[in-house]
């Protein structure tokens, strides 16, 4: 397969390694926001439950390796890079590393399904910003289109929810949850991160015959005088026992890979929750490295490769931050 692109460049979050990594990286998600450092140790205690290690950066790892797998033997065999925006490997240290390797003209796959400023358009600046930082040799970067509707996306997420389902006693009685990351309503109402999240769950609990499914919210921080997207997720655990729901699963949908807002916000305060109200809750994995998952980036390489969509599907002002 020919093509005019060199290299594949993943672009994912970043998390600590280690309880050292906890505070640095902590204050490059926050730096230029006007967070208590309370909140920030406060929030530090949740990566001390697990030794400091986030698991976004093994699961990213796992990723390049399954998709090393799936461009070897389908094409286009592109090498792969991976840059974080918050910690190591940083886009500023791959980006230099690819110019060194001669990359001129790379795709990214920005680990977020779905548009608004800090999974789309935020990335764009930090590549812009690594960019600079290079020098003329870095070389051009064209980000992968949003994927909250693909159907191999899809296909993964019902793969995950129904293996969380095989392990309640009364499957047909759960009610389906779908998580995403709270953002600022002002940030919503400049994009489409809501209404693609609802499209996303529509598509996928029609896939099965209980119908009784929600989309709510988790992970907000900030002012709380600020509205944030709602309901949350604890809040909503509640709410349906006091209807009289027993079990639930819950399915991160607006993620594609454990970040430590999936494994402290859900594993442990919502189970707390569940737990306390006397609800089976069970949680559905992320896409992670679900082979439908793989296949599906493989497409969205494929069909850029060929042409089959635009080079920039946003408008110049999508995704504002206000």
């Amino acid at each position: 397969m020919k093509t005019d692109f060199d290299a594949l460049l993943v672009v994912s979050f970043g998390g600590p390694e280690g309880m050292e990594d906890v505070i640095p990286f902590l204050e490059n998600v926050l730096r230029g926001r006007n967070v208590p450092r309370e909140r920030m140790l406060q929030v530090a205690r949740h990566y001390e439950l697990f030794g400091g290690v986030s698991p976004i950066n093994q699961q990213n790892r796992n990723l390049i390796a399954a998709l090393e797998k799936e461009l070897e033997q389908h094409g286009p065999r592109l090498p792969i890079y991976w840059g974080n925006r918050n910690w190591h490997p940083l886009l500023p240290e791959t980006l230099q590393r690819m110019a060194d390797d001669g990359v001129r003209n790379a795709l990214a796959f920005v680990t977020s399904a779905y548009s608004s400023y800090s999974s789309c358009r935020q990335y764009l600046q930090n590549i812009s910003d690594a960019q600079v930082a290079v020098g003329p040799e870095a070389p051009r970067v064209e980000k992968l289109r949003v994927f909250y509707k693909h159907p191999l996306f899809i296909e993964a997420n019902v793969d995950h929810i129904r293996a969380a389902l095989s392990q309640l006693e009364e499957p047909g009685a759960a009610h389906l949850v779908f998580t995403a990351h709270s953002i600022p309503e002002s940030m919503a109402a400049n994009c489409d991160y809501a209404s693609q999240l609802g499209h996303t769950g529509a598509l996928i609990a029609r896939e099965f015959p209980n119908e009784k499914w929600h989309l709510v919210y988790q992970s907000r921080s900030g002012s709380p005088m600020q509205p944030w997207l709602g309901p949350d997720v604890c809040d909503h655990l509640r709410a349906l026992r006091n209807e009289g729901v027993t079990s639930v699963v819950i399915a991160p949908i607006g993620f594609v890979s454990d970040h430590m807002e999936v494994v402290y916000d859900l594993d442990v305060e919502a189970r707390w929750v569940a737990d306390e109200i006397g609800m089976k809750m069970v949680r559905a994995a992320t896409a992670g490295t679900h082979p439908a998952f793989v296949r599906m980036i493989r497409e969205l390489i494929v069909e850029r490769v060929n042409d089959e969509v635009p080079a920039n599907l946003c408008a110049p002002d999508c995704c504002r931050i206000s």
